[in-house]
């Protein structure tokens, strides 16, 4: 890489100059996934600057790396699966947060969020401690989701701003004339545990349709009034 980044045709634009870049830049691309792959077991050497690098890779030891390379066929993997690791509850969440990191993959974002217990106001004279959890949510064509160590969710559309939080019950607590009005389907095992949760989803005709139903009758609501 010296060679090529010193090189005397770069000093001036030529066919042979852009040759020149475009090698210097597929040496990085290698450098850089030799650095990932590298286990740094020929040990660390001191630089001038006090820090300990790999002899082999040159990367700094405890400095976290911006870029990730990922196989475009095998099995991709990023991380590992990290739990709360202490009983301490931290002043606030920066300093309680494990890990927090989104990855957008082929238009699904998924979001992973793991930290201590915190302090936390959630009304200005309210002062709470927030639980120690692993939170991860994936949301695909506006559903989202959530699963921690207590609940798994799906919600299927966002409150907005303004109007009221919806209503919270078990099913066995709802009449007959609720259940019929939500398309969902329940399966079970031979010993009566639930197995799955299917939320069949209206299609984007029929809330359009909903919509302008609901827009005529408060129309003709306001004719009469």
């Amino acid at each position: 890489m010296d060679f090529v980044s010193t090189h005397p045709a770069l000093l001036r634009e030529s066919k042979q100059a852009d040759r020149f870049a475009e090698l210097y830049q597929q040496l990085g691309r290698l450098w850089e996934f030799l650095a990932l792959r590298c286990d740094h077991g020929a040990g660390w050497r001191k630089t001038k600057e006090g820090n300990d690098v790999c002899w082999v890779c040159g990367t700094l030891k405890g400095k976290t790396e911006d870029w990730i390379l990922l196989p475009c066929k095998k099995r991709k993997k990023i991380g590992r699966k990290l739990l709360p690791n202490s009983g301490v509850t931290f002043p606030d969440k920066s300093k309680a947060t494990v890990v927090e990191d989104k990855i957008e993959f082929h238009g699904a974002k998924l979001h992973v969020d793991v930290h201590n217990s915190y302090r936390s106001q959630l009304f200005r004279d309210l002062d709470m401690a927030v639980a120690a959890e692993r939170i991860a949510r994936l949301e695909e064509d506006g559903i989202e989701c959530s699963i921690d160590g207590h609940i798994a969710s799906i919600r299927l559309k966002k409150r907005r701003r303004g109007k009221r939080p919806p209503y919270g019950a078990f099913v066995w607590e709802l009449p007959k004339r609720r259940l019929q009005k939500f398309p969902l389907m329940v399966e079970y095992d031979s010993c009566g545990n639930l197995a799955r949760v299917s939320i069949l989803r209206p299609s984007r005709s029929d809330e359009s349709r909903r919509r302008r139903k609901s827009r005529h009758s408060g129309q003709a609501l306001t004719r009469r009034q």
